[in-house]
Protein backbone atom coordinates (compact mmCIF):
# COMPACT_ATOMS: atom_id res chain seq x y z
CA UNK A 1 0.00 0.00 0.00
CA UNK A 2 1.02 3.48 -0.58
CA UNK A 3 -0.01 6.66 1.19
CA UNK A 4 -0.60 8.59 -2.16
CA UNK A 5 -3.59 7.39 -4.19
CA UNK A 6 -2.70 9.56 -7.40
CA UNK A 7 -0.31 12.03 -8.09
CA UNK A 8 0.47 14.75 -10.95
CA UNK A 9 3.55 16.65 -11.64
CA UNK A 10 3.15 19.32 -14.41
CA UNK A 11 0.64 17.18 -15.88
CA UNK A 12 -1.12 18.27 -19.40
CA UNK A 13 -3.01 16.73 -22.12
CA UNK A 14 -3.54 18.31 -25.98
CA UNK A 15 -5.64 16.43 -28.15
CA UNK A 16 -4.21 17.06 -31.59
CA UNK A 17 -1.39 18.65 -32.76
CA UNK A 18 -2.66 21.90 -33.01
CA UNK A 19 -5.34 21.03 -30.99
CA UNK A 20 -6.18 23.23 -27.31
CA UNK A 21 -4.97 21.65 -23.68
CA UNK A 22 -7.65 20.06 -21.83
CA UNK A 23 -5.39 20.29 -18.74
CA UNK A 24 -2.10 22.01 -18.30
CA UNK A 25 0.32 22.03 -15.66
CA UNK A 26 -1.43 20.42 -13.26
CA UNK A 27 0.52 19.47 -10.06
CA UNK A 28 -1.51 17.82 -7.13
CA UNK A 29 -1.29 14.94 -4.37
CA UNK A 30 -4.59 13.23 -3.94
CA UNK A 31 -3.66 11.05 -0.07
CA UNK A 32 -4.77 7.59 0.27
CA UNK A 33 -8.21 6.57 1.74
CA UNK A 34 -9.52 10.10 0.77
CA UNK A 35 -13.25 10.73 -0.64
CA UNK A 36 -12.13 13.33 -3.01
CA UNK A 37 -14.66 16.10 -5.14
CA UNK A 38 -13.33 16.80 -8.35
CA UNK A 39 -15.23 19.76 -9.23
CA UNK A 40 -15.20 22.46 -12.08
CA UNK A 41 -17.28 23.26 -14.68
CA UNK A 42 -18.12 21.57 -18.14
CA UNK A 43 -15.43 21.38 -20.05
CA UNK A 44 -12.90 21.98 -17.54
CA UNK A 45 -10.99 19.09 -17.94
CA UNK A 46 -12.28 16.76 -15.27
CA UNK A 47 -13.28 14.07 -17.38
CA UNK A 48 -9.78 14.39 -19.22
CA UNK A 49 -7.91 13.88 -15.62
CA UNK A 50 -9.82 10.98 -15.19
CA UNK A 51 -8.85 9.04 -18.24
CA UNK A 52 -5.44 9.85 -17.52
CA UNK A 53 -5.32 7.91 -14.21
CA UNK A 54 -7.36 5.37 -15.67
CA UNK A 55 -4.69 4.74 -17.77
CA UNK A 56 -7.07 5.21 -21.22
CA UNK A 57 -5.27 8.58 -22.02
CA UNK A 58 -1.27 8.93 -22.14
CA UNK A 59 -0.69 12.90 -20.85
CA UNK A 60 1.51 14.85 -23.78
CA UNK A 61 3.57 16.37 -20.96
CA UNK A 62 4.04 15.90 -17.00
CA UNK A 63 3.26 12.98 -15.40
CA UNK A 64 0.39 10.53 -13.23
CA UNK A 65 1.15 7.79 -11.08
CA UNK A 66 -1.70 5.56 -9.52
CA UNK A 67 -1.20 3.52 -6.29
CA UNK A 68 2.59 4.78 -6.35
CA UNK A 69 3.50 3.28 -10.20
CA UNK A 70 2.10 3.84 -13.42
CA UNK A 71 -1.79 4.01 -14.56
CA UNK A 72 -1.05 0.77 -16.64
CA UNK A 73 0.62 -1.16 -13.94
CA UNK A 74 -2.04 -0.39 -11.50
CA UNK A 75 -5.36 -0.74 -13.52
CA UNK A 76 -5.92 -4.18 -11.56
CA UNK A 77 -6.41 -2.50 -8.64
CA UNK A 78 -8.48 0.64 -10.02
CA UNK A 79 -11.99 0.53 -10.39
CA UNK A 80 -13.09 3.15 -12.71
CA UNK A 81 -17.06 4.17 -14.57
CA UNK A 82 -16.93 6.81 -16.84
CA UNK A 83 -19.92 9.05 -17.66
CA UNK A 84 -21.41 6.94 -20.38
CA UNK A 85 -21.10 3.75 -17.92
CA UNK A 86 -20.17 1.54 -21.65
CA UNK A 87 -21.41 -2.12 -20.83
CA UNK A 88 -22.08 -4.85 -23.70
CA UNK A 89 -25.80 -3.88 -24.16
CA UNK A 90 -26.32 -7.62 -25.45
CA UNK A 91 -25.74 -9.21 -22.18
CA UNK A 92 -27.81 -9.78 -19.05
CA UNK A 93 -26.91 -8.64 -15.41
CA UNK A 94 -26.15 -11.42 -14.50
CA UNK A 95 -23.98 -12.20 -17.35
CA UNK A 96 -21.95 -9.09 -17.07
CA UNK A 97 -21.85 -9.79 -13.43
CA UNK A 98 -19.93 -13.32 -14.73
CA UNK A 99 -17.63 -10.88 -16.48
CA UNK A 100 -16.57 -8.77 -14.09
CA UNK A 101 -15.95 -12.09 -12.11
CA UNK A 102 -13.92 -13.61 -14.89
CA UNK A 103 -11.77 -10.41 -15.53
CA UNK A 104 -10.97 -10.17 -11.76
CA UNK A 105 -9.99 -13.87 -10.51
CA UNK A 106 -8.81 -13.21 -6.98
CA UNK A 107 -10.30 -10.09 -6.52
CA UNK A 108 -13.91 -10.39 -7.73
CA UNK A 109 -16.51 -9.30 -4.72
CA UNK A 110 -19.74 -10.98 -5.82
CA UNK A 111 -21.57 -10.11 -2.42
CA UNK A 112 -20.70 -6.76 -2.88
CA UNK A 113 -21.57 -6.54 -6.76
CA UNK A 114 -25.28 -8.42 -6.14
CA UNK A 115 -26.05 -6.29 -3.32
CA UNK A 116 -25.65 -3.54 -5.36
CA UNK A 117 -28.07 -4.76 -8.09
CA UNK A 118 -30.84 -6.12 -5.52
CA UNK A 119 -31.00 -3.23 -4.03
CA UNK A 120 -32.03 -1.62 -7.34
CA UNK A 121 -34.72 -4.37 -7.15
CA UNK A 122 -33.57 -5.44 -11.21
CA UNK A 123 -34.21 -8.63 -12.33
CA UNK A 124 -30.46 -10.45 -12.84
CA UNK A 125 -31.85 -11.66 -16.07
CA UNK A 126 -32.49 -8.44 -18.18
CA UNK A 127 -30.25 -7.46 -21.00
CA UNK A 128 -28.46 -4.23 -20.65
CA UNK A 129 -30.01 -2.44 -23.75
CA UNK A 130 -33.36 -2.66 -21.68
CA UNK A 131 -32.58 -0.71 -18.66
CA UNK A 132 -32.68 3.17 -18.16
CA UNK A 133 -29.83 5.16 -17.78
CA UNK A 134 -30.07 5.24 -13.24
CA UNK A 135 -30.16 1.26 -13.74
CA UNK A 136 -27.03 1.06 -16.06
CA UNK A 137 -25.23 3.26 -13.77
CA UNK A 138 -26.07 1.22 -10.89
CA UNK A 139 -24.82 -1.87 -12.59
CA UNK A 140 -21.83 0.04 -13.73
CA UNK A 141 -21.02 0.65 -10.22
CA UNK A 142 -21.57 -3.01 -8.97
CA UNK A 143 -19.41 -3.78 -11.88
CA UNK A 144 -16.70 -0.84 -10.50
CA UNK A 145 -16.67 -2.23 -6.72
CA UNK A 146 -16.90 -6.05 -7.03
CA UNK A 147 -13.68 -5.12 -8.41
CA UNK A 148 -12.82 -4.49 -4.90
CA UNK A 149 -10.62 -1.68 -5.78
CA UNK A 150 -7.84 0.34 -3.91
CA UNK A 151 -8.75 3.16 -6.19
CA UNK A 152 -12.06 4.05 -7.59
CA UNK A 153 -12.71 7.06 -10.40
CA UNK A 154 -15.90 7.90 -11.07
CA UNK A 155 -16.82 10.49 -13.54
CA UNK A 156 -20.19 12.37 -12.64
CA UNK A 157 -21.73 8.68 -11.46
CA UNK A 158 -24.83 10.39 -10.11
CA UNK A 159 -25.91 12.85 -13.43
CA UNK A 160 -28.87 10.00 -14.42
CA UNK A 161 -30.05 8.89 -10.75
CA UNK A 162 -33.23 9.99 -9.03
CA UNK A 163 -32.71 11.77 -5.26
CA UNK A 164 -33.35 8.42 -3.28
CA UNK A 165 -30.83 6.21 -5.88
CA UNK A 166 -28.40 8.78 -5.26
CA UNK A 167 -28.76 8.76 -1.77
CA UNK A 168 -28.40 5.04 -1.48
CA UNK A 169 -25.04 4.49 -3.62
CA UNK A 170 -23.49 7.52 -2.34
CA UNK A 171 -24.00 5.39 0.73
CA UNK A 172 -22.57 2.46 -0.39
CA UNK A 173 -19.79 4.30 -1.46
CA UNK A 174 -18.80 5.63 1.98
CA UNK A 175 -19.46 2.50 3.63
CA UNK A 176 -16.99 1.33 0.63
CA UNK A 177 -14.34 3.65 1.63
CA UNK A 178 -14.92 3.11 5.62
CA UNK A 179 -14.55 -0.69 5.33
CA UNK A 180 -11.85 -0.69 3.00
CA UNK A 181 -9.76 1.87 3.04
CA UNK A 182 -10.95 2.51 -0.55
CA UNK A 183 -9.73 5.99 -2.21
CA UNK A 184 -12.54 7.46 -4.27
CA UNK A 185 -12.69 10.45 -6.60
CA UNK A 186 -15.67 11.26 -8.20
CA UNK A 187 -16.40 13.99 -10.64
CA UNK A 188 -19.37 16.13 -10.71
CA UNK A 189 -20.52 20.22 -11.45
CA UNK A 190 -22.83 19.71 -8.59
CA UNK A 191 -20.67 20.73 -5.39
CA UNK A 192 -23.79 20.06 -3.03
CA UNK A 193 -23.87 16.35 -4.15
CA UNK A 194 -20.75 16.26 -2.67
CA UNK A 195 -20.04 18.28 0.15
CA UNK A 196 -21.65 16.22 2.76
CA UNK A 197 -19.72 13.15 1.42
CA UNK A 198 -15.92 14.34 0.63
CA UNK A 199 -13.34 15.27 2.41
CA UNK A 200 -10.42 16.41 0.01
CA UNK A 201 -11.17 18.62 -3.12
CA UNK A 202 -9.79 19.33 -6.65
CA UNK A 203 -11.21 22.38 -8.42
CA UNK A 204 -10.11 21.62 -12.33
CA UNK A 205 -10.91 25.16 -13.87
CA UNK A 206 -9.54 26.58 -17.42
CA UNK A 207 -7.89 23.08 -17.58
CA UNK A 208 -5.86 23.59 -14.75
CA UNK A 209 -5.84 22.38 -10.72
CA UNK A 210 -7.13 25.85 -8.87
CA UNK A 211 -7.47 24.40 -5.40
CA UNK A 212 -6.39 20.66 -4.13
CA UNK A 213 -6.26 19.59 -0.57
CA UNK A 214 -8.44 18.82 2.38
CA UNK A 215 -11.60 20.52 2.53
CA UNK A 216 -11.70 21.51 6.08
CA UNK A 217 -7.98 22.82 6.01
CA UNK A 218 -9.43 25.07 2.30
CA UNK A 219 -11.98 26.11 4.47
CA UNK A 220 -10.00 27.33 6.91
CA UNK A 221 -7.61 28.72 4.77
CA UNK A 222 -10.73 31.39 3.38
CA UNK A 223 -12.83 33.83 5.03
CA UNK A 224 -16.28 35.48 4.22
CA UNK A 225 -15.64 39.14 5.14
CA UNK A 226 -17.99 41.95 5.38
CA UNK A 227 -17.07 45.80 5.91
CA UNK A 228 -19.26 48.41 6.01
CA UNK A 229 -17.08 51.50 4.44
CA UNK A 230 -17.29 55.32 5.59
CA UNK A 231 -17.05 57.75 2.10
CA UNK A 232 -13.19 58.94 2.10
CA UNK A 233 -14.93 61.82 -0.55
CA UNK A 234 -18.48 63.48 -0.42
CA UNK A 235 -18.55 61.41 -4.26
CA UNK A 236 -17.05 58.42 -3.94
CA UNK A 237 -17.34 55.23 -1.47
CA UNK A 238 -14.04 53.72 0.32
CA UNK A 239 -14.54 50.08 0.03
CA UNK A 240 -12.47 48.72 -2.97
CA UNK A 241 -10.57 45.53 -2.70
CA UNK A 242 -7.25 47.39 -2.71
CA UNK A 243 -8.92 48.05 0.98
CA UNK A 244 -8.35 44.10 1.66
CA UNK A 245 -4.35 44.47 0.88
CA UNK A 246 -2.16 42.57 1.98
CA UNK A 247 -4.97 39.56 2.19
CA UNK A 248 -5.46 37.43 -1.34
CA UNK A 249 -8.48 38.60 -2.26
CA UNK A 250 -10.64 35.80 -4.16
CA UNK A 251 -13.91 37.50 -5.14
CA UNK A 252 -15.06 40.88 -3.68
CA UNK A 253 -18.03 43.37 -4.35
CA UNK A 254 -19.06 47.07 -3.16
CA UNK A 255 -23.21 47.75 -2.98
CA UNK A 256 -23.23 51.15 -1.18
CA UNK A 257 -21.29 51.29 1.47
CA UNK A 258 -21.39 47.31 2.25
CA UNK A 259 -17.95 45.82 0.72
CA UNK A 260 -18.27 41.90 0.72
CA UNK A 261 -15.46 39.66 -0.22
CA UNK A 262 -14.17 36.39 -0.31
CA UNK A 263 -10.10 36.41 1.10
CA UNK A 264 -7.25 33.91 2.14
CA UNK A 265 -6.01 36.12 5.21
CA UNK A 266 -2.16 37.15 5.48
CA UNK A 267 -2.91 38.01 9.27
CA UNK A 268 -5.16 38.85 11.90
CA UNK A 269 -8.56 40.98 10.78
CA UNK A 270 -9.49 44.08 12.04
CA UNK A 271 -11.98 44.01 15.33
CA UNK A 272 -14.72 45.71 12.71
CA UNK A 273 -14.33 43.41 10.10
CA UNK A 274 -17.37 40.75 10.41
CA UNK A 275 -16.34 37.18 9.40
CA UNK A 276 -17.35 34.15 8.26
CA UNK A 277 -15.96 30.45 6.93
CA UNK A 278 -17.17 30.08 3.69
CA UNK A 279 -19.29 27.18 2.70
CA UNK A 280 -17.79 24.41 0.08
CA UNK A 281 -20.33 25.71 -2.63
CA UNK A 282 -19.17 29.66 -2.00
CA UNK A 283 -15.92 28.60 -1.95
CA UNK A 284 -15.75 26.83 -5.44
CA UNK A 285 -18.10 29.27 -7.05
CA UNK A 286 -15.52 32.29 -6.51
CA UNK A 287 -12.39 30.66 -7.63
CA UNK A 288 -14.89 29.47 -10.69
CA UNK A 289 -16.21 33.37 -10.92
CA UNK A 290 -12.73 34.81 -11.03
CA UNK A 291 -10.08 32.60 -13.01
CA UNK A 292 -7.95 35.38 -12.19
CA UNK A 293 -7.69 34.58 -8.66
CA UNK A 294 -4.06 33.14 -7.81
CA UNK A 295 -4.75 29.46 -6.87
CA UNK A 296 -4.19 27.72 -3.64
CA UNK A 297 -2.26 23.80 -3.94
CA UNK A 298 0.13 22.05 -1.86
CA UNK A 299 2.77 23.43 -4.96
CA UNK A 300 1.74 26.99 -4.60
CA UNK A 301 1.84 27.05 -1.17
CA UNK A 302 5.90 25.78 -1.28
CA UNK A 303 6.16 28.61 -3.73
CA UNK A 304 5.12 31.02 -1.16
CA UNK A 305 7.31 29.26 1.26
CA UNK A 306 10.46 29.72 -0.12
Amino acid sequence: MTDTAMAATALGKRFGRRGGWALRDCTFQLPAGRVCAVVGPNGAGKSTLLFLAAGLLAPTEGTVTVLGTDPASARSRVGYVAQDKPLFPQLSIAETLRVGADLNPGRWDAATAERIVSAGELDPKRKIRALSGGQRTRVALALALGKRPELLLLDEPMADLDPLARHELMGTLMSQAAQHGTTIAMSSHVVAELEDSCDHLLLVGGGQVRLAGEIEDLIAAHARVSVTTEPSEPSEPAGTPADLSPHTVVESRVTGRQLTALIRPAGRLPDGWRTAPPSLEELVLSYLRNPQAASLTPAHREEAAA
